[in-house]
């Protein structure tokens, strides 16, 4: 037991799997769609995983002796490097590296202050895909309360301008609700801005902290490329500051020079770990998570703890007397940051065997509890979800839909090709408090919290990759 996990916390688990176990030995009705045999074990693994320190050394590992994994990167490869030892040293049954090329960018040196009405220095980031400034540029500031006030710009009208496109703190939520919306002003802000002859854009970070961290992310391109102009986030405080400014009235000049740009292209890859199947092997169960992050923290939450979950769940499940049916496959994948390329590269990859995969899921929303169980399978394997949350209840987890299409950013290429999914959806309230910042390290990971992720996932996979249920979705004429 870790001395860090909370007695009482072990406890109540041990209390609630205790209840679990009796209950299952004492049903008289036979559930077709997995065996008390099935259970009993999906509930040792639960115990196991509770016990054990395997996912928090993982990361404790990835984050420690690799540091930042930029796609494309240096550190990228000795990452995939890692995964290979570490795959190997639990046993997994087959270890590979599947590479693609890709583009790189570098986020380069950077230096941003306000120039007026006096000088500070304002904390920003370069965002991925940006262009450098070539020069030193020193220009007044054009405000844009949000992204809907500046898509409306006219083209031509921001000449010789900074542009600063304002908006709010993201509001903390256990679903990560209104992200998506406000990223818009990272995604494709720049396009509006560069159309209308802005020398540069400065956005708001998006995120739901106040700290004086800000948050990078991957814009979008539109049929032209990329930005030809530097795009700078800054920290929600100096945001802030730039808005009481501007409802002072008074007049705001920004200095900014900026090293990032493309560098040509590369290799990645994304690592492969398989337990092959004892009766099924040809038929697989992927989970994974994403290897790369941005390179400003050391990509705990996002998304070491994704790779450490998955992982550690897999060999949980080596350890026991005999492979499950089918084989199950952690996929660590490479440049998710910069567009989700090693999904797909995968999906390219397999495509001649994707109709194999019986099931995917990415953990990718951090390192907080799980608290929900969703899917789209087939609907005659909506029983089989039903009874892995039964067996999930203990750690606080309840069923959520039985048609939610998903599974994680990385499996979106496998879904659109009609894999089906599954999602432990964990609690973010902290995730965009730390996603993409500095401050995404390792002491933001509570080792008990990410120990419940391991259970849920090693008991969830286990009875799905142990069923003969099939959960392929039938395709509509």
């Amino acid at each position: 037991m870790r001395l860090t996990e909370p007695l009482t916390k072990r406890f109540a688990y041990g209390i609630a799997l205790g209840v679990l176990s009796f209950q299952l030995l004492a049903q008289q009705t036979v559930v077709t769609a997995v065996t008390e045999a099935q259970k009993e074990t999906a509930t040792q693994l639960i115990q196991t995983a509770l016990e054990s320190d395997l996912g928090f050394s993982i990361v404790e590992s990835l984050t420690t002796e690799i540091g930042p994994r930029l796609g494309g990167s240096e550190a990228e490869k000795r990452a995939r490097d890692w995964g290979v030892k570490l795959g190997k040293s639990l046993d997994f049954d087959k270890v590979s590296i599947e590479e693609f090329t890709m583009p790189f960018w570098d986020r380069g040196h950077l230096h941003i202050e306000l120039t007026s009405p006096y000088q500070q220095a304002l904390y920003g980031t370069a965002l991925g895909g940006a262009a450098p400034s070539k020069k030193n540029i020193d220009a007044s500031v054009v405000y844009f309360r949000d992204i809907h006030a500046l898509a409306e710009v006219k083209n031509g009208s921001l000449v010789g301008k900074i542009a600063f496109v304002d908006g709010d703190l993201l509001v903390k939520s256990q679903t990560g609700a209104g992200y998506s919306q406000a990223n818009q002003r990272r995604r494709v802000g720049w396009q509006h801005a560069q159309r209308a002859g802005a020398k540069a854009l400065v956005v708001r970070s998006v995120g739901s902290d106040s700290h004086r961290f800000p948050h990078s992310g991957m814009m979008s391109k539109n049929d032209d490329g990329w930005a030809k102009i530097p795009v700078i986030a800054i920290s929600n405080p100096d945001a802030d500051h730039l808005r009481r400014l501007h409802n002072l009235g008074k007049p705001l000049n920004i200095s900014l020079h900026s090293e990032s740009k493309w560098k040509g292209e590369v290799s990645s890859g994304n690592v492969i770990l398989d337990l092959i199947g004892s009766e099924k092997p040809d038929e697989i169960v992927l989970i994974g998570g994403h290897l790369d992050s941005w390179d400003l923290g050391t990509g705990a939450v996002d998304d070491g703890a994704g790779v450490a979950i998955t992982t550690a769940a897999a060999a949980l499940i080596a350890k026991l007397p005999k492979r499950p049916k089918r084989t199950i496959r952690v996929v660590m994948f490479g440049a998710e940051e910069v567009g989700l390329l090693g999904a797909f590269a995968y999906a390219k990859q397999h495509k001649d065997n994707l109709s194999n995969h019986v099931v995917a899921t990415e953990s990718d929303f951090g390192a907080q509890t799980i608290w929900q169980l969703v899917s789209n399978v087939n609907p005659q394997a909506t029983e089989l979800m039903d009874e892995i949350a039964k067996v999930l209840s203990p750690l606080g987890i309840v069923r959520g839909g039985a048609d939610i299409a998903g599974g994680g950013p990385d499996i979106i290429p496998l879904a659109q090709q009609g894999v089906p999914t599954i999602r432990l959806n964990q609690n973010g309230r902290d995730y965009f408090d730390l996603h993409h910042t500095p401050d995404d390290t390792l002491d933001k990971i509570n080792p008990d919290e990410l120990a419940q992720n391991v259970a849920a996932y090693a008991a969830t996979i286990y009875m799905i990759a142990d069923s003969d249920v099939d959960l392929k979705i039938p395709k509509t004429k």
